[in-house]
């Protein structure tokens, strides 16, 4: 827009509009909100863009003898209208008034004063309160190596990481970004994986220069090296963390002194959690509507810089047991002084977004009655110190004196702020009475300019002895005293009043006290004005000095306020103490779903289950049941108790001990890509393949109806394929969780000593099932699939006609052996109702030289035969027939 409308600017264009262009060329692809007197205005293109998603009219503007598109709103609702635009995936650029408007100017200055973007917003109207917004930099080396750097500048939180692409492509899944930025030739197949995904923003590769981003980090931190910050090897991603540098800075925001640190992101330290496996186990968002993941039932934290970092631990746990442990102990110390808990608890309740404000007050967005509530958060943290210093675990210890009580911080807002101050400096009444002598004195002119006139009126009176002497005011001369012209020769007129003008019955005078106090009468709430910005503005620039220990302070409530919410949900759920080690073993003992549990109606209740796993003796349960008995939840149930060990918390069973796991896979259930080209099982196969790709000997692997997006039997063979692999695999035999009802597979049992068999129990009363939802040994041959049709309501003729259907299908499907013995049945066919189509299974038994004739058979092409030919292999065929079955 902003190149089409330059053609023509050249004395066609209002000044107005040559400078609106000018500046829009600045940030061309960014919707520019123009500050015109009260209002936000929009031009063009842009107007036409904002009408639509706010709901504002669109009219025109005459420019130059040209219409042009306008829209705008007042500048008071812009976190109304903002909001909006940015969650719309558009960049909008801010243009303030910068002066005055004055008549000698024909046009007030403007200028860009902010750049607001999904990854880089700050305000709190486009901030969720419980999630970190962070910007993501990706860098793609040529030779398969990747790096990815996040910052969340609402926090200060800057981190970088390195290593294959699935690993950056994890992490990114991990961190769950706001906005991507990448050079404009990255590789194309790695992007692909992601701008479907995320708001992505391309920039000039030369910004992604080893130099270029190594020098931006050097200059931001003010060091020679990065070595003080433990990344000074990892090239890669310096680079990518250099370009969110240069990517903030070019956005306005350049008073970042809050981003202090940046760290590594160490991979090895946390389970590997895919996209596939967080969307599955539904750790923080849920498939459908009206659900509740488990992020919603472990946060019971009491304050937002808390309730982020559950976010972080619940999709980063934890794979060393010491780390665990530390974090369990914590949470039994609490549950065992529930009287210091609670008393913590009440003051962390009162911290509000420690972490989030001490970042505004670097970047000069603060405001009063947040700098009262820093003082407030600071004053809590005082007394919770106090508390761990006495706590008799040492790990609370160490957290406790980690916290600076910044007493001269809290004392200058205290001395400083008035308790009432308003969100707006503009308003005035922010200082405190009493902290500034010059501000002092001109309140006290405004609140008692009469007291103050009339004491200049009677100080005068009483030296010249003139009664009838008054003070008045016009436009012209400002405050005069006034004498009548019965006392204009007097000789008691003092000589340093000064003659202002003469009446026809009276003479008017100015002395220097009258037009002092004139002047801070007439200027009074201009100086005001100014006079509490600077002292607000001094006041926030000595809470920057404090930055660094006031985010401390911020991280160590954090982890505090997540362990007081594992205690408070060990409490009221009864969860249990996990017992956390190095074996390849987990046990639980009577488990339960963590989440469902809590969606049950009041007359219901969860049935708890066991469930014992081994790399080395029950490696892979393959479990059977009916539909809608429970096997998804018991696989699900498994994983979320083995993840929430490992974050710290207490789980829901009767007891657990688990064996540390790297990994957790899943592969349940998956919905159709339209849009990529990828239906159901093409997404199914592709979630496996990464599985099978990436165990690992501590993996645990949830499979649940692995097949069922293809025919019977296509699906049988993938999933048995499946489990011999899990089972023979020469690097890793991970502990796998197999949910299935391919009924067959419970013969993979005779052949594979750590697969067993189990079922969820179910009991036939009549003509109805009832599902028990209890896990035994064994195997299950019932799927109940037309009994689950009729409790859904399908149609009675329907059910009836498919019982039917399913007996003449059973009966067709026996197969015999020669002894004339049962030793198979299949009740599900490929693609078809019909009893008369009719196949094998594959895993049905029959005479081995019936292969061999088909095979044979296969092999002949009968559009190149003769007759003869034909004869000839006819024979060759029947002799072979004898030759293998001579009876």
């Amino acid at each position: 827009m902003a190149k089409k409308s330059f053609d023509h600017i050249d004395g066609k264009v209002t000044p107005l509009m040559a400078q609106y262009y000018k500046l829009k060329a600045k940030h061309p692809d960014a919707i520019l909100l123009y500050r015109v007197g009260d209002f936000y205005e929009t031009f063009g293109e842009d107007a036409i863009k904002v009408s639509e998603i706010v709901g504002i009219v669109l009219t025109k503007r005459n420019n130059g003898g040209l219409d042009i598109e306008l829209a705008g709103f007042p500048y008071h609702s812009l976190d109304l209208y903002l909001p909006r635009l940015v969650r719309a995936g558009f960049r909008v650029a801010i243009c303030e008034q910068l002066e005055k408007p004055s008549k000698e100017k024909k046009i007030v200055d403007r200028g860009i004063t902010d750049v607001v973007t999904p990854g880089i917003a700050i305000e709190d109207s486009l901030l969720e309160r419980k999630s970190n917004n962070y910007l993501a930099s990706i860098f793609y080396h040529a030779k398969g190596v990747a790096a990815a750097a996040f910052l969340d500048i609402s926090t200060g939180e800057f981190l970088l990481s390195e290593g294959s692409p699935e690993m950056i492509l994890k992490t990114i899944g991990n961190f769950q970004p706001s906005e991507i930025i990448y050079g404009r030739s990255i590789n194309a197949d790695f992007l692909e994986q992601l701008s479907d995904k995320y708001y992505t923003y391309a920039l000039d590769d030369w910004i992604f220069s080893y130099d270029y981003a190594r020098e931006k980090l050097l200059d931001k931190f003010s060091v020679p090296n990065l070595k003080g910050y433990g990344v000074e090897e990892f090239e890669l991603g310096q680079i990518a963390a250099g370009a969110i540098i240069h990517y903030i800075q070019s956005t306005q925001n350049r008073k970042l002194d809050h981003i202090n640190s940046i760290h590594r992101i160490q991979s090895d330290d946390f389970m590997w959690l895919d996209r596939f496996t967080i969307r599955n186990l539904e750790l923080v968002d849920t498939l459908h509507d009206g659900g509740s993941s488990l992020l919603d039932i472990l946060d019971s934290t009491s304050s937002a810089l808390g309730a982020r970092l559950m976010k972080k631990w619940t999709l980063m746990p934890l794979i060393h047991a010491a780390k665990i442990d530390a974090r369990l102990d914590g949470v039994s110390y609490l549950l065992e002084h529930a009287d210091v808990a609670l008393s913590i608890d009440t003051y962390i309740k009162q911290i509000g977004d420690l972490e989030r404000i001490i970042s505004k007050c670097s970047m000069s967005k603060v405001n009063a009655r947040e700098v009262l509530q820093l003082k407030t958060a600071l004053n809590a943290c005082a007394p919770i110190k106090e508390f761990l210093a006495h706590a008799t675990y040492n790990h609370l210890n160490i957290l406790g004196d980690l916290i600076n009580e910044c007493e001269f911080i809290r004392n200058l807002i205290e001395q400083s702020i008035n308790e009432n101050a308003p969100a707006l400096l503009i308003k005035g009444d922010t200082i405190k009475d009493g902290h500034h002598a010059e501000l002092d004195d001109i309140r006290n002119v405004i609140r008692n300019s009469k007291k103050l006139l009339l004491e200049i009126q009677l100080k005068e009176v009483e030296r010249t002895g003139i009664s009838s002497l008054k003070i008045g005011f016009n436009n012209v001369f400002g405050y005069y005293l006034e004498v009548t012209n019965r006392y204009k020769d007097n000789t008691n007129i003092p000589s340093d009043w000064v003659r202002k003008q003469t009446l026809a019955n009276a003479e008017r005078y100015i002395t220097d006290d009258l037009k002092k106090l004139e002047d801070k009468i007439l200027h009074a709430e201009e100086i005001i004005q100014r006079l509490e910005d600077e002292l607000f503005t001094g006041l926030v620039n000595t809470i920057n000095e404090y930055i660094q220990p006031i985010q401390q302070n911020a991280k160590v409530i954090a982890e505090i306020d997540c362990l007081l919410a594992f205690a408070k949900n060990a409490n009221k759920y009864k969860y249990c103490k996990p017992v956390i080690n190095e074996s390849l073993d987990i046990s639980i003992k009577d488990g339960r779903h963590a989440v469902i549990e809590h969606l049950l109606r009041a007359d219901q209740s969860y049935v708890p289950n066991d469930t014992l796993l081994s790399n080395n003796d029950t490696q892979i349960m393959m479990i059977t049941g009916p539909n809608m008995s429970g096997k998804s939840a018991l696989l699900r149930q498994c994983a979320l108790i083995t993840l929430m060990a490992q974050i710290g918390s207490y789980v829901p069973a009767k007891a657990a001990s688990i064996g540390i796991v790297d990994k957790i896979f899943t592969r349940v259930g998956a919905s159709d890509n339209i849009s990529s080209g990828e239906s159901t099982f093409m997404l199914e196969m592709n979630e496996t393949a990464s599985i099978m790709n990436n165990i690992s000997e501590r993996s645990l692997i949830l499979l649940d109806e692995i097949g069922r997006g293809t025919s019977t039997y296509d699906g049988i063979s993938i999933a048995w394929s499946l489990a011999e692999f899990l089972h023979n695999n020469p690097i890793a035999n991970p502990k796998t969780l197999f949910a299935t009802h391919y009924h067959e597979l419970n013969d993979l049992s005779n052949s594979y000593p750590r697969i067993k068999n189990f079922n969820v129990a179910t009991r036939e009363v009549g003509n109805k099932v009832v599902f028990l939802r209890k896990l035994m040994e064994g195997g299950c041959e019932h799927s109940f699939g037309i009994h689950v049709a009729a409790m859904a309501g399908m149609p009675k003729t329907i059910v009836e006609r498919a019982m039917e259907i399913l007996e003449e299908l059973e009966l067709k499907s026996t197969i015999r052996n020669k002894d004339g013995q049962i030793v198979s049945h299949v009740k599900e066919k490929n693609n078809s109702v019909s009893p008369k189509s009719f196949q094998l299974s594959i895993f049905e038994t029959f005479d081995p030289q019936a292969g061999k004739l088909k095979e044979e058979i296969q092999k002949i092409e009968l559009n190149t035969m003769s007759p003869i030919d034909c004869m000839i292999k006819l024979h060759e065929l029947q002799k072979l027939l004898k030759e293998e079955n001579p009876l």
